[in-house]
C-alpha cells in the first residue's frame, strides 16, 4: 500500500521532524512517545513507539539515508511485521511525504487512515 501526501513545509522541515525522535508525537496523534536509546533516527535504531492507548510497539530501523531523505523501519505486534517505507521529496509549494508499507492487508487498511492523517500533520504543521 502507498500513500502520498503534500504539503507547504519544505523537505528539509519534514525530513528533521522525522529524525528527531521526540518530534514524532507533534505530527503523528496516534503516538505518544518514542522510547530508544538515542533521540535521533540512525539504522540499527530499536526501541518502542508508544500509542495513545499507552500499547509500545516494537520498532526496527533498517536504513536512513540522510541524503536521499528516505528511511525505513519495521514494527511488530506479536506474530505481525509491518515494514514501512518513508520518503521526502521537495514539491511544488513545499514537500511530498510517500509512504510504502508492507505486511497483512488488514492491517495495513486499518492502519492507512491513521498514517495519511499523520502525514498529512507532517508535512503542513
Amino acid at each position: 500500500m502507498i500513500i502520498h501526501v503534500s504539503g507547504p513545509c519544505g523537505a528539509d522541515t519534514v525530513w528533521q521532524r522525522y529524525t528527531f525522535l521526540d518530534a514524532w508525537a507533534s505530527w503523528a496523534p496516534h503516538i505518544t512517545r518514542v522510547h530508544a536509546p538515542r533521540r535521533t533516527l540512525v539504522t540499527g535504531l530499536s526501541g518502542t513507539v508508544e500509542s495513545v492507548a499507552h500499547v509500545k510497539i516494537p520498532f526496527l530501523v533498517h536504513m536512513v539515508d540522510n541524503e536521499q531523505l528516505t528511511w525505513t523501519w519495521q514494527v511488530r505486534v506479536g506474530p505481525i511485521r509491518v515494514t514501512l517505507h518513508h520518503d521526502v521529496r521537495p514539491h511544488a509549494g513545499g514537500s511530498r511525504a510517500g509512504l510504502t508499507m508492507q505486511g497483512p492487508t488488514l492491517v495495513l487498511a486499518a492502519y492507512a487512515p491513521l498514517a495519511r492523517r499523520a502525514l498529512r500533520r507532517l508535512v503542513r504543521f
